[in-house]
């Protein structure tokens, strides 16, 4: 039963990709990570000082690190959503569990089995057909950077991964990602310039931090007092919530084969983190 905060988690998303996409008119990928991480920042801020936690580490690098890695994400990501349909951006982004097999092997010199090369395979071909029928030629730049999202995401991850193992908690990993994202974010609008914020697309800015803030700690809950593999297959469900959104709002009616694609992309996840579970527990025995 715990483990189904995830599914609140995965609606959560799926309802902060739609107002990053009804945003799209009135704010550029660049102001919507400033936002969204600022509002971020502000929440967790509260948070630390409400319960007279610290925000000291010693471990600045490998926040950074994530840091970078994140934020190149998300930018990606909020392009791929504005430009995309949904469900096909989402699913273009949790392409990151198998990245992150693969990066496992070269950087962190975890042994690649047979069974997680099959789940990889089954992902990336999913990939394949979800983008060669659903996508117009002038999409094609959008859906290199959704992959590429996935990509920086699982190195985040990695980070992450690698900070809770050095003792960091997760909500200084989070202040820490949200700060470095509204810091570089912010000085590059100051460079630049800020859309005008107004009555009308405040609350799409305000929403946006809402559903953000709130899936993050419902996946945080979810991962903590639930079933690691069960949350994780859970969180595939993003890909269902967007999909039914972008019918009903935008009429996104995509081809079979591209379902076929993300219900691939799906299980070769599935799949690799079994696997990779599974792996990690028998060597855990010896």
């Amino acid at each position: 039963m715990r483990s189904l905060w995830m599914l609140i988690a995965a609606f959560l998303f799926a309802c902060m990709g739609v107002m990053v996409k009804l945003s799209a008119d009135h704010f550029t990928s660049i102001e919507l990570v400033f936002y969204r991480s600022a509002m971020g920042v502000a929440i967790i801020g509260l948070f630390v000082r409400h319960n007279r936690l610290t925000l000291r580490t010693g471990h600045w690098k490998k926040h950074c690190s994530r840091g970078l890695t994140g934020l190149s994400s998300l930018l990606m990501f909020f392009y791929c959503i504005i430009e995309l349909p949904l469900a096909t951006a989402i699913s273009l982004n949790y392409t990151w569990p198998l990245f992150m097999a693969v990066l496992s092997t070269f950087i962190l010199r975890e042994q690649l089995h047979w069974p997680i090369v099959l789940a990889l395979a089954i992902g990336f071909i999913g990939v394949i057909f979800l983008l060669r029928p659903a996508l117009h030629d002038d999409h094609w730049m959008a859906a290199l950077l959704g992959l590429a999202s996935g990509f920086f995401a699982a190195i985040a991850y990695m980070n992450v991964r690698q900070l809770g193992k050095l003792g960091e908690s997760e909500w200084r990993v989070v202040f820490y990602f949200a700060l470095i994202c509204t810091l570089i974010t912010g000085t590059w609008l100051l460079l630049t310039a800020f859309n005008p914020v107004t009555q009308q697309n405040i609350y799409l800015l305000i929403g946006i931090g809402i559903t953000a803030t709130l899936a993050q700690l419902a996946m945080t809950r979810a991962y903590r007092t639930g079933t690691t593999l069960i949350v994780s297959s859970l969180g595939y469900s993003t890909i269902l919530f967007a999909g039914i959104w972008g019918i009903l709002i935008w009429n996104e009616v995509l081809p079979p084969i591209a379902w076929l694609g993300m219900g691939l992309i799906i299980l070769g996840g599935v799949l690799s983190g079994f696997w990779g579970h599974k792996m990690a527990a028998q060597t855990n025995k010896l």
